[in-house]
């Protein structure tokens, strides 16, 4: 074979795909725009996976068994809307930039239990009275009055021994918790 014997088959082959095409192009778009609920740009690809298809198999296009190649247009493309939109449920959503951008950051749950960890140990360095006020107030929510009543001590002491408390973590946690401040 030459090279100008397979430029014209090629050539033969583009102007049949063009040709099809033409003929059959506007009613196969509208079938997968309809079948990708609107969407332009996935009804735009699939036509053209479907032209490929037809490109892939001429046999299918040049048989005498029926009039138009048209119907098997459409159930290619039809079959083809079918396994993308399959596709798309079998994964995740995709999601843009700009909802990333605007997605509230979790904190990661390893850091999350290292950080309690490091607070129990902190907890552990403070006296037995402060211990359970910071307890009773801060890891319970009792308050002052509730913690008084439980401890059998006045409000008074259970304010100061929180904040002598919270003093002590913030001199052992440095730069841990702003809100100890």
């Amino acid at each position: 074979m030459t090279a100008g014997t397979t430029l014209t088959t090629r050539t033969t082959a583009e102007h049949e795909l063009a040709a099809l095409q033409r003929e059959h192009g506007r009613p196969l778009f509208a079938l997968l725009l309809r079948l990708c609920d609107g969407d332009r740009q996935r009804a735009e690809d699939l036509a053209q996976e479907t032209l490929v298809r037809a490109w892939q198999h001429p046999e299918a296009l040049r048989a005498d068994d029926f009039d138009s190649v048209r119907p098997w247009l459409m159930t290619v493309a039809r079959r083809l809307a079918i396994d993308a939109r399959r596709a798309r449920q079998a994964r995740p959503a995709e999601v843009g930039d700009a909802i990333l951008e605007n997605a509230r950051v979790m904190s990661d749950h390893a850091e999350r239990a290292a950080e309690a960890l490091d607070v129990r140990e902190a907890v552990k360095t403070l006296t037995p009275e402060h211990r359970d006020v910071l307890v009773l107030v801060y890891f319970q929510g009792a308050s002052v009055a509730e913690a008084a009543r439980a401890l059998g001590i006045p409000p008074g002491t259970v304010k100061s021994r929180a904040y002598y408390a919270l003093r002590a973590l913030r001199r052992v946690l440095p730069g841990y918790a702003p809100d100890l401040r």
